[in-house]
């Protein structure tokens, strides 16, 4: 009989459900360990409770946790499909530094593409961030901002030691607001971004798994 313990889960966590049905449309083989997809429901208070009552107890409490969906760009040049990939979530609460964010760049680039993707802090806001706001929140160095993933990742790594990383489609950025005529060419670009982007979470999943030599 096998006494290697079973691999630790994955907790995926989105807030919209249309970000829910683009990842469950997405290739769902090969993953290194159970994987499931929480539909947290949108601001940071919904993310906390969502996340603290998925972690509260088996089978996810020593869960790897993601957070993803779509954000707004800060940076200058972001466009719809863009992909972020947080160094680290940032909230007034506390910041929480994310794990393997290089080779999760990498996978990303080879699975997507042509698509761009930018790495830096992700911040957090409880409400949809518009006009002079965003040069606000880009001066504090943040490259995006949403509203769950900060909160769900504190609430992580305060339920127990765990890889914990963000994954960001832009939907949303300076030179491409929601209010445009644009805004659902760039949603469509999203969403097909997002519901690509589930292999090479299962891949940072596996690298995250490996023993530390």
């Amino acid at each position: 009989m096998s006494t290697q313990p079973a691999p630790a889960p994955l907790l995926i966590a989105c807030a919209l459900g249309i970000e829910h049905l683009a990842l469950r449309l997405g290739d769902g083989s090969g993953a290194g360990g159970p994987v499931t997809v929480v539909r947290t429901g949108m601001g940071p208070r919904a993310a906390e409770r969502s996340v603290s009552r998925a972690l509260a107890g088996p089978p996810l409490e020593d869960a790897a946790v993601l957070a993803t969906g779509f954000c707004a760009g800060l940076a200058p040049g972001m466009h719809p499909g863009d992909l972020v990939v947080a160094e680290e979530t940032r909230d007034p609460r506390g910041t929480v530094p994310c794990v393997g964010t290089e080779p999760l760049v990498k996978e990303l680039a080879r699975t997507l593409p042509g698509r761009t993707v930018h790495t830096g802090p992700l911040t957090g806001s409880d409400h949809v961030v518009r006009g002079p706001e965003r040069s606000e929140l880009r001066a504090t160095g943040a490259i995006a901002v949403d509203m769950e993933s900060a909160a769900t990742l504190l609430t992580a790594v305060r339920a127990g030691a765990r890889p914990v990383a963000a994954v960001r489609v832009v939907v949303d950025a300076p030179e491409h607001e929601l209010v445009r005529i644009g805004t659902v060419r760039g949603g469509i670009s999203a969403f097909r971004v997002l519901r690509s982007v589930l292999p090479t979470f299962f891949e940072w999943h596996r690298n995250v798994l490996l023993p530390r030599r």
